[in-house]
């Protein structure tokens, strides 16, 4: 019997001999106690590792845990399968006819089942019990890789068929799919060992389906409060309903769309839809003549300015003179910005705004005073003055958009009756399949980096190294505001993904493999891979995707 082989194994500083073959997980239990939480996946020599995978020669590991974002995303997608397995389990596949994993709700997600099983407390309790059966038994989730055409054929035969058509459009020749003792599914990315890892988990009876509620990744072995926000609730269950009107839940379905209809008529449709929504929010304006503030706030790159200048137009045609003003106009000069916690400048905060000036503009306006509305120069991050002077008559309004501006502190000197607040976010209606969702960041995060590219002169890579900052702007300064508004709107265009592709792609592909953002860019092309892409010629000018791809009609 021949000495194993041994590989020299660093991890931080330190160096230990691990025998050829040892599973990343042997070696993730050796330093866990160096964690606070618990690790999930390893990055070996910069490349991302399940921790199933073994130790194959000399190498450098860095671990990732609960709380880091691709570990979290990790947790999540386990979770998802766990549950999954659960509900046919506890139902009887013959019962289901369908189970749907949707978006975000109160820190989980929200989920349906349709077939002849009632959801209800009893239901979800079998469900619960048997998920905290499956954790306590630590059975291993399996991964094996199928021809891309047996794929599709497994998927039939289960009746997925979601599933079915998505692969139909893949171009790669081998899917990975991963089971739970006996129990297969096909998840958009890397999953933990077993289910000994998928701890902390609660299921809630909610609306016409449930929530599967998960720990948030600032404490990610604690469950938050069950406080969904039922305004933006509704307006997610809206998009989905209407995406699942016209036969475009899913990616795969989009994809029918493009190869075999006219994707130009699915392109009018939805701008027809938002068209719709808009006028209606004017209406609701004009017959309100005290209402001088339109305050339009929502997370980056919701298409917030687009937006404004769409709802001005409407406006006008109610009779009243719309003045836009873009509160990005106020931000103080770059190099006076704040340094946020994590050292860098932090642009999200309203300390970033010259908050005192704002508001004296404002009040002037107001008070029908003539005042000259700074601009500011992204390229060289300072405010300038072009000669923008606006004077306010008797039939003028003002609509203000910025991410600040359901935050009480930006017009702390103004009356609430003459304000009117929307709320703006791009809530993505697509789902990847039925248990694949699409989070809303995916789509926002895409939206910014072909527009940053475009406008601002920022790389991708840049983009993507200052997310996390902008992440926590929004929860800090945008969410904790949304359900004040007096109306929402949704942003997300459900063929957008097909058209942002042929822009990001290129973007993303200039990240090299030694820089820190490229496992994050690597995630967002195989996610773009899903989808045929679509030229922009369909795109109506007045689009708010043109906002992010260029063309637009407004000079913004």
């Amino acid at each position: 019997m021949t000495e194993k082989q041994m590989a020299a194994v660093q991890v931080g500083e330190e160096t230990k001999q691990f025998p050829v073959g040892t599973s990343y997980e042997v070696i993730a239990r050796t330093y866990q106690g160096n964690y606070s939480h618990d690790i999930v996946l390893a990055v070996v020599n910069g490349r991302l590792r399940e921790l199933h995978k073994c130790v194959e020669g000399d190498c450098r590991i860095r671990f990732v845990t609960t709380q880091d974002k691709i570990g979290f995303q990790t947790y999540r997608r386990s979770m998802v399968l766990l549950l999954t397995k659960a509900v046919y389990h506890v139902a009887g596949h013959g019962q289901i006819e369908k189970m749907g994993v949707h978006f975000a709700v109160s820190g989980g997600v929200y989920c349906t089942v349709h077939g002849s099983v009632p959801v209800d407390e009893g239901f979800l309790e079998k469900v619960k019990a048997y998920m905290g059966q499956l954790v306590e038994a630590a059975i291993p989730i399996e991964k094996q890789s199928l021809n891309t055409e047996d794929a599709i054929a497994l998927f039939q035969k289960y009746g997925m068929k979601d599933k079915e058509k998505l692969f139909h459009y893949r171009r790669v020749s081998k899917v990975n799919l991963y089971s739970i003792d006996g129990f297969e599914d096909y998840n958009y990315g890397f999953m933990v060992p077993n289910t000994s890892y998928l701890k902390y988990f609660d299921l809630k009876l909610y609306d016409e389906g449930f929530v599967l509620l998960t720990p948030g990744r600032k404490e990610p072995e604690k469950l938050p409060p069950f406080a969904p926000q039922r305004k933006i609730f509704q307006v997610q269950k809206e998009s989905m309903k209407w995406g699942e009107m016209l036969e475009v839940p899913t990616v795969g379905a989009l994809n029918d769309y493009i190869v075999h209809r006219d994707i130009h008529d699915l392109i009018l449709i939805q701008e027809a839809l938002q068209e719709q929504k808009i006028a209606e929010i004017a209406r609701k304006i004009a017959e309100n003549p005290v209402k001088k503030m339109i305050m339009i706030a929502g997370p980056s790159s919701s298409g917030k300015t687009t937006f404004s200048h769409r709802l001005s137009i409407q406006l006008a045609a109610h009779g009243l003179t719309p003045h836009p003003i873009a509160v990005d106009d106020y931000f103080i000069n770059r190099e006076d910005t704040p340094i946020g916690a994590d050292g860098k400048r932090d642009f999200e905060c309203l300390e970033a705004l010259d908050v005192a000036l704002f508001q004296r503009d404002m009040e002037a306006l107001l008070e029908g005073k003539r005042v000259e509305l700074p601009y500011y120069n992204f390229k060289t991050g300072f405010r300038e003055y072009r000669g923008n002077y606006k004077k306010l008559g008797p039939e003028d309004i003002l609509v203000i958009e910025g991410i600040h501006c359901l935050n009480p502190a930006m017009t702390s000197s103004v009356s609430e009756e003459s304000k009117f607040r929307i709320y703006i976010s791009a809530l993505t209606q697509l789902n990847i399949d039925e248990h694949n969702r699409i989070p809303t960041t995916d789509g926002r995060l895409l939206r910014r980096i072909v527009r940053d590219a475009r406008v601002r002169g920022t790389c991708a890579k840049n983009t993507i190294a200052m997310w996390e900052s902008v992440r926590r702007g929004e929860e800090a300064y945008i969410f904790p505001y949304q359900e004040e508004a007096d109306v929402m709107f949704n942003s997300a265009l459900i063929y957008e993904f097909a058209a942002l592709k042929i822009y990001a792609e290129p973007l993303l592909f200039g990240i090299g493999k030694s820089e820190p953002e490229y496992l994050e860019a690597k995630r967002l092309l195989k996610f773009l891979d899903y989808f045929v892409g679509i030229p922009d010629d369909s795109i109506p000018t007045n689009s708010l995707l043109r906002e992010f791809v260029g063309g637009g009609c407004y000079r913004i």
